[in-house]
């Protein structure tokens, strides 16, 4: 396993990110995905992730236990903080969504 960073831009792409109502502990996420993109595994130490689609389809696998969720524009699912997750694009077009992340640090741990 990786040591935590803090520099989550350099660890993927997506097509666009921007951070919305960003205090201590707690920030939104708006992330764009391309049809080929995805947000490899990962786990935060003490955040959760909501999820919360605009457009397109996202698909969440997770792990502890094993889980896959296919989301749609107004769908939401939540990761709890210690869970190994991804996030993939689920469809043939940009998928757009909100994560709200809190509360605690936002360390994205990359799994190998």
């Amino acid at each position: 396993m990786k040591q935590p960073t803090n520099v989550v831009g350099k660890l993927y792409e997506v097509e666009r990110r921007a951070y919305h109502g960003a205090r201590p502990g707690f920030r939104i996420a708006e992330i764009q995905i391309g049809p080929t993109q995805m947000i490899p595994w990962h786990f935060y130490t003490e955040a959760q992730d909501t999820f919360y689609v605009i457009s397109g389809t996202i698909r969440v696998l997770a792990r502890q236990p094993k889980e896959e969720v296919s989301l749609t524009a107004g769908m939401t699912y939540s990761v709890r903080p210690g869970r190994p997750h991804l996030v993939a694009n689920a469809g043939d077009t940009s998928a757009e969504f909100l994560v709200l992340q809190g509360m605690g640090e936002h360390d994205f741990v990359p799994l190998t």
